[in-house]
């Protein structure tokens, strides 16, 4: 039997969600058959599994199949009929004999039938256009986290680990691909082939995958004695190489990290043309989105092809942390995608190190907290009973908050301690399954610090705390040195008036430093705590410089709001250039986020904003274009005039030194930058000189069939699409049509959104409703709802068309749609209007996220009332700060 108890000590609310633990599988010899024309399999699977007890019937998943047969034998024994019992409710299928089943080893032989569905789950059907118009369909796989048993009879759990042997019958013609290698091909009538493959290591049923259709694979590249190939469709092979060489590093990095070889037979990276996630971690046989994988890092921009690094890294990091060892229940899926969130970062920080991908990561990490400072937040862990609740395991607290408090771990531990204990644990339980506290005892043994109680205050309890910062004047020393009094409490972005999610008291991993001086660290608790930071160590320059300011939160890693003294904040600011990048973006991010709070006033952060001066980081600077942004959804008209004007003034100095194209000087991520100031002055600066090169600049490739410096490509459409009338439309439209890249069709595709004419927003829906596939639909709809002008009208037609949208779209993808209704918050009557809807028509899976995104829309909401009260002056003064600049 398991353990049915969680974490906390309460009753474990899945045990009667899983499967009776009395019969264990070990090995499933599996059948399928896809038939591509009539989108139907059949199949046959034998498990050998043990009964350790008297059962008088087996359990097994299955859903939306129709079981045909079933026998029962023993080793050397006579086969026996089974009946068959069907709980589609459940999910389940019941096996029963005449007799009672005495425990020890079986095996359970099963044929079924089942759809090929088009709903991006299960074994499911995908679909391409080649250059003559012909339609291609394609059979793969996602069952992640409870499909498997869509595809065959199985003990869909993810602690049932056993070994899987697969083969496919494959119609002639047509490729097959799964976790390991071809073993064995035999012909069969008409010019198909039963494939074989080779056993896969004992892993759990969401990690099994199988594709068959029209596709390609690249020569193997070996990698230390792993072979590895991009699989996809046919006439993309010159867009694989860029992600052959990140697949290299990354083997060779984690083999090397976890010391632990990779524990595939080969490696193969499949692009598919319909997919609901960005890729899915199937060991040996990887599966992705088309535009996270193939791309020309000629035609890419940087951002694009930093993309496909990390997802490339992430999934290959699963290889170990997920795949090799994984979790006992879904409440520990965090733990699976953090961990693999973080070693991504690790991966790429390496493979690029001018990317700065630390740096970028405060942005990921920012979105985690704008969700955690909601009442609605949830603990990263927490119970999940009937698996379907998993699904709410898949959002930005378990990614980036997670891989958030997991950096912030290593940053205080030190990052030796911190890979001994990851590297103890995958060794004490490969192959196995585990709890997330089995992770923070290991670390926690190898490192002498109390990880498991500091780590729990993090995860099992949702929000984050805002540490106060005072200066401390009762601290003494022969020598004048920096001391700060910091205090906890609970950040939020408005007080509570009910239930909330958010804790009380963390244990805070807190790193100080004193700007020209010493660095110091202390465990932050319920009591307040003084730091002294003592002066830096002599390094024997006779160059001296002032002991100035303390920063809390040195280096920028720590999951936390900082709230300085108002004197202490002008005085960073002062300094700002000593501050390193991601210290910065901390400054500006905390700064906003008590302005959202109502704590802090605008001018504070606009000061802060118009120090940045001549800084060139560009995640530094999203922090000020993300808010000008905003300020353009939540101000009237008459305002908005003079934010654009304040827009163009404050962004148009940094533009003016960095130009439109390419310098000898650019650093790596210059381009980046100037694509930031190029999109903002162009929608909320309306600055007509950029709209103006703008659509220069566009009219020349479509006039000589040219591409957009790939860089400022997005950026561009963007301006574009802002002025653009029905012509523009049309070059978007058919340039998505017949894209050069993936890359360039997602990149026209979601400017579309960007028009600011109803009949286009109107005409941009309804390609979202029709011809748009439906892993990519939800999205344009999304960037419909965030345009300022036509958001509106565009919620008007999610709600009209909502039966037929609920139906189209992946319902794993319906949350992310309606994220973009959080900035209709001009019209308080509409807000109103969009939550007494989406509270009647919640959805089947991520309704909690909607929740969320209804609380960000009633903040958003409160803040534009304060703010059109008093942005015009303050935006007034700013242009007269900027102005004796």
């Amino acid at each position: 039997m398991t353990d049915t108890t969680t974490a906390t000590g309460r009753a474990d609310p899945s045990a009667r969600h899983r499967l009776p633990y009395s019969v264990e599988p070990h090995r499933y010899e599996l059948r399928l058959a896809p038939d591509l024309d009539r989108a139907t399999f059949d199949g046959d699977v034998r498990i050998e599994a043990t009964i350790h007890e008297p059962v008088t019937e087996i359990a097994l998943h299955a859903a939306e199949l129709k079981i045909s047969s079933a026998e029962l034998s023993r080793p050397g024994g006579t086969p026996t009929p089974l009946a068959v019992r069907v709980d589609e409710a459940d999910e389940r299928v019941y096996f029963g004999a005449t007799g009672p089943l005495d425990p020890g080893r079986v095996f359970l032989d099963i044929g079924f039938e089942g759809v090929l569905n088009d709903k991006l789950h299960g074994f499911y059907r995908s679909a391409y256009t080649d250059e003559a118009g012909t339609t291609h369909v394609i059979a793969t796989t996602q069952f992640e986290a409870t499909d498997a048993r869509r595809a065959f009879p199985c003990f869909d759990e993810p602690d049932r680990k056993a070994v899987f042997s697969v083969t496919l019958d494959v119609p002639g013609g047509l490729a097959a691909y799964s976790n390991g290698p071809e073993a064995e091909r035999t012909p069969m009538p008409g010019g198909a082939h039963r494939i074989r493959f080779d056993d896969t290591i004992p892993m759990s049923t969401y990690l099994v995958a199988f594709v068959v259709g029209p596709l390609v694979a690249t020569e193997p590249v070996d990698v230390d004695g792993t072979p590895v190939r991009i699989v996809h469709v046919p006439g993309k092979g010159d867009l694989t190489g860029f992600a052959l060489q990140v697949a290299a590093h990354a083997l060779r990095f984690f083999a090397e990290w976890f010391d632990i070889a990779y524990p595939g037979q080969k490696l193969d990276l499949v692009a598919i043309p319909d997919f609901a996630f960005g890729a899915m971690e199937n060991l040996g046989c990887v599966t992705f989105r088309e535009a996270v994988l193939l791309v020309d890092p000629d035609r890419a921009s940087r951002l694009e092809l930093e993309r496909v690094a990390d997802v490339v890294a992430h999934e290959i990091a699963h290889m170990w942390f997920g795949d090799l060892v994984t979790m006992k229940w879904w409440n520990g899926i965090w733990l699976n995608e953090a961990f693999a969130t973080l070693m991504e970062l690790l991966c790429v920080d390496a493979f690029r190190p001018d990317w700065q991908r630390w740096v970028s990561f405060g942005t990921e990490r920012d979105a985690a907290m704008a969700t955690d400072a909601l009442h609605t937040t949830r603990p990263v862990e927490f119970p999940v009973g009937p698996p379907e609740e998993a699904q709410a395991m898949f959002d930005v607290l378990t990614y980036q908050k997670g891989a958030g408090v997991l950096r912030m771990l290593e940053r205080y531990l030190g990052a030796e301690a911190f890979r001994r204990g990851i590297r103890r644990y995958l060794a004490d339980h490969r192959l196995g399954n585990t709890e997330t506290r089995d992770l923070w005892d290991a670390i926690e043994r190898e490192s002498g610090e109390p990880v498991r109680s500091v780590m729990e205050s993090w995860i099992l309890q949702g929000g984050f705390p805002l540490v106060r910062v005072a200066r401390d004047s009762g601290a003494t020393s022969p020598e004048p040195v920096p001391a700060v009094r910091l205090r906890q409490e609970p950040f939020a972005y408005r007080p509570a008036d009910g239930p909330s999610a958010i804790g009380s008291t963390w244990s805070v991993p807190v790193l100080v430093r004193a700007l020209g001086g010493g660095e110091a660290r202390t465990l932050l608790g319920e009591a307040p705590a003084t730091v002294v930071v003592e002066a830096a160590p002599d390094t024997g320059d006779s160059a001296t410089t002032e002991i100035g300011p303390v920063v809390v939160n040195a280096g920028g890693s720590g999951y936390y709001r900082v709230l300085y003294e108002p004197q202490h904040q002008r005085e960073l600011a002062a300094r700002l250039a000593e501050l390193e990048a991601l210290e910065r973006f901390n400054l500006l991010s905390d700064s906003w986020a008590a302005l959202l709070a109502g704590r802090t006033e605008l001018e504070d952060f606009l000061v802060l904003a118009e120090a940045l001066g001549r800084d060139t980081d560009p995640s530094v600077w999203a922090q000020v274009t993300g808010a000008l942004s905003f300020f353009d959804h939540a101000l009237g008209d008459t305002a908005r005039a003079g934010l654009a004007r304040y827009a163009r003034a404050l962004l148009r100095p940094p533009f003016e030194r960095l130009g439109w194209d390419p310098r000898p000087s650019d650093e790596e991520r210059t381009p980046t930058l100037r694509a930031q100031l190029v999109a903002t002055l162009g929608t909320v600066g309306e600055d007509p000189d950029v709209r103006a090169e703008a659509a220069r600049r566009h009219r020349a490739i479509l006039e000589s069939n040219g591409a957009l410096d790939p860089d400022l490509a997005s950026a561009i459409l963007s301006v574009v699409a802002a002025e653009g009338g029905p012509s523009e439309f049309d070059a978007f439209v058919d340039r998505y049509r017949h894209p050069a890249t993936p890359q360039e069709e997602m990149r026209y595709l979601y400017a579309l959104a960007g028009f600011r004419q109803p009949e286009l927003a109107a005409r941009a829906f309804e390609l979202a409703r029709t011809e748009v596939r439906t892993q990519n639909a939800p999205f344009l709809i999304l960037a419909l709802l965030l345009n300022a002008h036509t958001g509106a009208a565009t919620w008007d037609r999610v709600r009209d068309h909502w039966g037929e949208l609920t139906e189209r779209i992946p319902v794993n993808l319906l949350p992310r749609m309606l994220d973009g209704v959080r900035v209709l918050c001009r019209d308080a009557a509409l807000a109103r209007e969009i939550n007494d809807f989406l509270v009647a028509h919640p959805l089947p899976a991520g309704q909690r996220t909607v929740d969320q995104t209804l609380e960000r829309l009633e903040v958003n909401v409160a803040f534009a009332a304060r703010l059109d009260s008093t942005a015009g002056p303050v935006l007034d003064a700013g242009l007269d700060r900027l102005d004796a600049h």
